[in-house]
């Protein structure tokens, strides 16, 4: 299989249709994209059967990409029109599978102490919390408020628990009807930290964008159906060495209008060599922006928004 480094459906999908030429779809696989505004693409890939699974390396299911632009920038109202844009594609998949009052359990993967890591327990700690509530204090809220609960179950590092194993705890005990889970990702473009939201109704393998795969948050391990909310965060020296060279090149296709080296050179993905140039001397490191602090605040935002309007 085309190997990847990457937990986005779409990218997969680009890189493996690039690297085979193909112009039209992978067979196995549908895809749509939908322009939302300037700054705001919605990318849906759906796997279709085992020839997609094989294609890009991912579940049949269904994946939807969000893609948005200037997000180190982003002011109050392009952080509501995000969310609401997220809020309507996680709705979608939300009635696939429960009813307007059945329960939710919202799961923050990852280490708060790690920026590019703290995604999903930053998210945990702004969503709209009502089981409890409606357990002791009914007459307050509306009649037909979702029961949501949350929990952050922090990193096997930390804790020595699997955090499957601690989740099947919790579903066996709460009952809820659905899971959603929220994590860091990783990329093979730069342009994507933290501006690309993935949803997925497969579950999700924690850890797998960076080698360091955990049990699968999956129906098959949780026995109900998981809804995966990802945003990538880091990506790998070889990528940024891969983007730069391109850019670099584009640079001197200014200046010299024909050279069929540069331009064989910019057709082609050269990821792997790269990676293979540097993994020797050990400098193939997993890196993230300088700005990741203000991206991961701008991302809970939306993400936490989208999550309580879906809700």
């Amino acid at each position: 299989m085309f190997e990847f480094r990457t937990d986005l459906a779409s990218e997969r999908r680009d890189l493996y249709k690039k690297a085979n030429n193909i112009e039209n779809e992978i067979d196995g696989i549908e895809a749509e994209e939908e322009q939302i505004s300037n700054n705001i693409k919605i990318t849906r890939v759906k796997i279709l059967n085992e020839n997609g699974e094989k294609a890009i390396g991912k579940v049949k299911g269904n994946y939807v990409t969000i893609d948005l632009k200037n997000m180190k920038y982003m002011g109050e109202d392009d952080i509501q029109s995000a969310s609401e844009v997220l809020s309507e594609e996680l709705k979608k998949m939300i009635d696939e599978f429960v009813s307007k009052e059945e329960e939710i359990l919202v799961v923050g993967l990852g280490n708060v102490y790690v920026t590019p890591d703290a995604l999903g327990p930053k998210v945990i700690n702004e969503i709209d919390i009502t089981r409890h509530l409606l357990k002791y204090v009914p007459q307050y809220l509306d009649k037909n408020t979702r029961p949501v609960s949350a929990i952050s179950p922090g990193v096997l590092g930390t804790t020595g628990i699997e955090t499957a194993e601690i989740l099947k705890g919790i579903v066996d005990n709460i009952e809820p009807k659905l899971v959603i889970v929220i994590d860091s990702l990783a990329s093979r473009s730069m342009e994507r930290i933290s501006s690309t939201i993935q949803l997925a109704d497969t579950g999700i393998v924690p850890g797998a964008g960076v080698d360091n795969a955990r049990k699968e948050l999956t129906q098959n391990t949780l026995g109900i159906p998981v809804i995966a909310i990802g945003i990538p965060t880091v990506v790998e020296t070889a990528v940024v060495v891969n983007d730069c060279l391109d850019v670099f090149i584009e640079k001197l296709q200014e200046k010299a209008e024909s050279n069929a080296y540069l331009n064989k050179l910019k057709e082609e993905d050269n990821y792997l060599e790269i990676k293979e140039a540097l993994i020797p001397k050990d400098y193939n490191f997993v890196v993230t922006p300088k700005e990741i602090d203000k991206l991961v605040e701008n991302m809970k935002d939306v993400v936490a928004r989208g999550i309580n309007l879906s809700l």
